[in-house]
């Protein structure tokens, strides 16, 4: 049958693909739209194996929370190019799947990318756009955090978000405590809470570490133990996040900041997620 410009531009309207996507799409389909539609998701699915070699350094990070304040989800969605990230379409998605992650709470990555969106799949939802686009694009990250108060905090980027989760509250309006953190968090990159969260491996290449400056040094065999937990203990205040130096207030401590803040207050976990 023959294909109007009517026929394109409605298809058009309809998927966002490009216009001589869409002609030969209907032409394949003999102008039926629902299988024009899937002509096109299924180019975008090719489009999609075609780039997978491609790296996403560039997207978004998307936060939502509970009414109450007591969870919050973080999702990133990312693609190739920043021109893309601005895009209003990806944006929008972007929003819709953490709208989806916060209402399903599903168990992990890929269970949010089989959480529905209308007629379609998380995933199904990405392929199409990638159609429309033209790029890679990936939902890369997904994390559910709960906790008395948890707090948001997003980096000027829009590549850089961070969730605390405080705990000791007691009814307290929390929110400036929790951003200041979660910006000490997104600037400072704790490798954990405190040094308990320090993985083992960690600690003893530190301690050896330590032992052989102390060697180079000249310090005596049986004293480099001694030094090695030294700056054992250093490294713990700088990298690990209730010990480290508030940034905004140098001489507290980040747990002795949340305690001046309001009596007891502490963070229970906190959760760091950049692109690129």
């Amino acid at each position: 049958m023959a294909i109007t410009a009517k026929d394109v531009n409605k298809l058009r309207q309809m998927t966002g693909a490009g216009m001589m996507d869409c002609k030969k799409a209907l032409v394949e389909a003999d102008g039926d739209f629902d299988k024009a539609i899937e002509i096109l998701r299924k180019k975008g699915q090719k489009l999609s194996e075609k780039r997978a070699d491609r790296e996403t350094k560039e997207g978004g990070v998307f936060v939502r929370t509970s009414e109450d304040g007591s969870e919050a989800v973080l999702v990133a969605f990312t693609c190739e190019t920043d021109f893309v990230a601005k895009n209003d379409d990806f944006k929008a998605l972007g929003g819709e799947i953490a709208d989806a992650a916060m209402a399903n709470k599903p168990a992990d990555l890929e269970a949010l990318k089989a959480v529905s969106l209308g007629d379609q799949s998380v995933q199904e939802k990405v392929t199409e756009l990638l159609g429309k686009i033209g790029e890679k694009l990936e939902v890369t990250v997904y994390e559910h955090v709960s906790g008395e108060q948890v707090v948001s905090y997003i980096h000027s980027t829009g590549k850089l978000g961070v969730l605390v989760a405080l705990s000791g509250v007691n009814g307290a309006d929390v929110q400036d405590a929790g951003k200041d953190v979660g910006m000490q968090i997104a600037a400072m990159n704790p490798l954990a809470l405190d040094k308990d969260g320090v993985d083992s491996a960690t600690v003893e290449k530190e301690i050896e570490i330590g032992k052989e400056q102390a060697r180079q040094e000249g310090k005596p065999e049986q004293i480099l133990d001694k030094i090695a937990q030294g700056k054992l203990n250093k490294f713990f205040k700088e990298n690990t996040l209730l010990s480290q130096s508030f940034v905004k207030e140098p001489k507290q401590s980040v747990a002795q900041y949340l305690d001046s803040v309001n009596k007891g207050m502490t963070v229970a976990k906190f959760k760091r997620v950049a692109i690129g």
